[in-house]
């Protein structure tokens, strides 16, 4: 399940590397008291110019003719439906979120979710994968005159700079932070449009 979510991953990395594909991308900045987020999407379609079956590549081309080559990896089901001329459609998330935890008591930790789900057996190959990694982190100590907070979690400590005042105020040596980092891709293969 991992080796699929990473292959999808690259696969996308690769991607967006090159100029290949249509791009649209939008990003959310949000805060309320004690709490940040900051959320970035971004979407992009390229059509399949060639398929080559043994070695599972997989040419594709954007708006402006640029074209890269990716490997579908053998947990990529239905390859054999992929025709030339599909349109490949990704869809990318990832979005951080901080919340401050006042007085602590949470057992500083990392966890992590993974989830994915692939396509129905004789549809067209597609696949969507999720990663939620949350760490709680005690607030150690407060520097009023760099306006940074130190941090300790289950494996480090870091400085982290607050440049909002109002939000800055609020921490305190003894709180916590709670930090949910949210990662998910889709990718849906879709029928040449006639």
């Amino acid at each position: 399940m991992k080796r699929l979510a990473i292959s999808i991953a690259l696969a996308f990395s690769a991607v967006l590397a090159g100029p290949v594909a249509a791009q649209t991308a939008t990003t959310a900045v949000g805060t309320a008291p004690g709490m940040g987020t900051a959320a970035q999407t971004v979407k992009f379609t390229a059509t399949i110019t060639a398929i080559d079956a043994a070695t599972r590549d997989i040419t594709l081309k954007g708006p402006k003719g640029n074209e890269l080559t990716v490997t579908a990896g053998p947990e990529i089901k239905n390859f054999a439906n992929m025709k030339v001329g599909d349109q490949v459609n990704v869809d990318y998330l990832e979005s951080l979120t901080l919340e401050l935890k006042k007085g602590g008591g949470l057992i500083v930790q990392r966890t992590a979710k993974d989830g994915m789900a692939g396509a129905v057996p004789g549809a067209k190959p597609a696949g969507a994968a999720g990663r939620q990694v949350t760490i709680v982190a005690d607030v150690v100590d407060v520097n009023a005159a760099n306006q940074t907070v130190t941090l300790k979690g289950p494996k480090r400590t870091v400085d982290l700079r607050i440049p909002d005042a109002a939000q800055f105020k609020q921490i305190a040596k003894g709180d916590q932070v709670e930090a949910t980092y949210t990662q998910a891709v889709a990718v849906v293969v879709e029928p040449a449009k006639k």
